[in-house]
């Protein structure tokens, strides 16, 4: 079984190292706009930091309504909760609709910061 290790910050902000295995660790973000097709202008992407797998899906809107739905049906769902969910401080990622699902399911939410985007630097 691959193995990645990870650094995560703890509650003091000193970086932690954790092993991790396939499809516990996501870095997850928005991209567009684009030019409308069919109704759809975003495209929200997963990526699996230690195998590099891929979901994505095509959406209308970039809220977090559409990224609940689409981490409990295209991710929980088929490849178990993570462990950690890295993204960005997009008001799409960073609410209460978002804390209150990582919460429910024991999800670490880690927010890469403005002035160091390298932390999400899979999606």
């Amino acid at each position: 079984m691959q193995h990645l290790e990870v650094a995560i910050m703890d509650q003091l902000g000193q970086p932690r190292k954790c092993l991790t295995v396939v499809f516990d660790v996501w870095g997850i973000d928005f991209m567009g706009p684009f030019l409308v097709s069919n109704g759809y202008s975003y495209l929200l992407l997963a990526i699996d930091y230690l195998s590099r797998w891929v979901e994505a899906i095509a959406t209308k809107t970039n809220d977090a309504k559409v990224i609940v739905d689409f981490l409990k049906s295209n991710i929980f769902c088929q490849f178990g909760v993570p462990k950690v969910l890295i993204s960005d401080q997009g008001n799409h990622f960073y609410n209460r609709s978002m804390s209150s699902l990582l919460h429910k399911y024991g999800v670490v939410g880690i927010v890469a910061t403005t002035y160091h985007p390298q932390t999400n630097g899979q999606a």
